[in-house]
């Protein structure tokens, strides 16, 4: 009990707790909304799409696909544990969970769709429209309650109980003697530094960069196309390490395919370090003990479109 206490007091992460739900009517809006393609234009891309929540949370590419195959301009983060960054988006444009699921419907180079249509779309389902009535009060979408009903079912996205939890709690097998060796490197390294918390990240933003320059044709300037600020420049939101090991590729540019690359990469770039190959294997072994119990629930079985729904177009307005 006293390795318990100590180490929930003195170490930099903390363990990960479980979702608490108290609007379960409204988790399950969410959900559906979370899967409904027809808040796209085409009808083909869901939120899930780019967040695919049966491979982290995350599309494994690179950059994302969009609207009529159009190349994202950024690697689409996890959406596991976001409920615990300081702001969504690489850049903290968006201030919450429910401004940032507004943006990719809107987004011509994503969901490609308008809020207008989008609601225009939900709205001419009845299921849908007594579902809200029963949620909101009002028959009535409106954009307001989509994002906030998807950001809701976006808060219980969280992991727990991963190994190292247990680890933290007291538990001294949860975890290996090279985890728990690269744990410490992690720490007398200065990862820490940045990824603390619950989420191991996620409540910084940070220069991309600080020893040598980070090398990219990504064209993503980071805060400084939020702020304004020439000094923002390169600065993105330092990302959870949270189930990590499922998220590959790394980094706002997608360009690091392995957690032995990334590893060597930040610590060279953000921290002068030049890690032997033991050392990285180590850390690389303890990031792989920040996998928790990822979310698991029942497919949301959606309500059909009607007459009246607008129709898809996967391919443009046909001539």
């Amino acid at each position: 009990m006293q390795a318990h206490a100590d180490r929930l007091a003195t170490e930099l992460i903390k363990p990960i707790e479980a979702a608490t739900i108290t609007e379960p009517e409204k988790v399950e809006l969410g959900k559906k909304l979370w899967f409904d393609p027809r808040l796209s234009m085409s009808g083909f891309i869901s939120c899930n799409s780019c967040h695919n929540l049966s491979t982290g949370g995350s599309d494994n590419l690179p950059t994302s696909i969009g609207h009529n195959w159009q190349e994202g301009p950024i690697n689409s983060p996890t959406v596991l544990n976001s409920s615990l960054n300081v702001a969504q988006f690489w850049d903290g444009r968006a201030a919450n969970l429910q401004e940032q699921a507004g943006g990719p419907i809107a987004n011509p180079m994503e969901m490609a769709s308008t809020h207008v249509l989008a609601v225009d779309v939900i709205n001419s389902i009845p299921q849908y429209r007594e579902e809200f009535a029963k949620v909101y009060g009002s028959a009535e979408v409106t954009i307001d309650n989509i994002t906030d009903a998807i950001a809701v079912f976006e808060e219980t996205l969280v992991t727990p109980n991963s190994r190292f939890d247990q680890w933290l709690k007291g538990d001294d097998k949860a975890i290996t003697e090279q985890e728990l060796a690269g744990y410490n490197t992690f720490k007398s390294i200065g990862c820490v530094a940045c990824h603390n918390g619950p989420a191991a990240g996620g409540t910084s933003f940070q220069r991309m960069g600080v020893v040598e320059p980070y090398q990219t044709t990504n064209p993503a300037e980071g805060r400084a196309a939020v702020t304004g600020k020439d000094a923002d420049r390169f600065t993105f939101k330092v990302p959870t390490l949270r189930n990590v090991e499922l998220t590959y590729p790394y980094f706002h540019d997608g360009a690091y395919w392995t957690l032995e690359e990334a590893t060597d990469v930040m610590a060279r770039l953000q921290l002068g370090r030049q890690l032997e190959d033991e050392e990285i294997s180590n850390v690389v072994a303890f990031l792989k003990t920040l996998t928790g119990d990822q979310p698991t629930f029942t497919m949301p079985i959606l309500p059909p479109s009607t007459n009246d729904t607008p129709r898809p177009q996967p391919f443009g307005i046909k001539q």
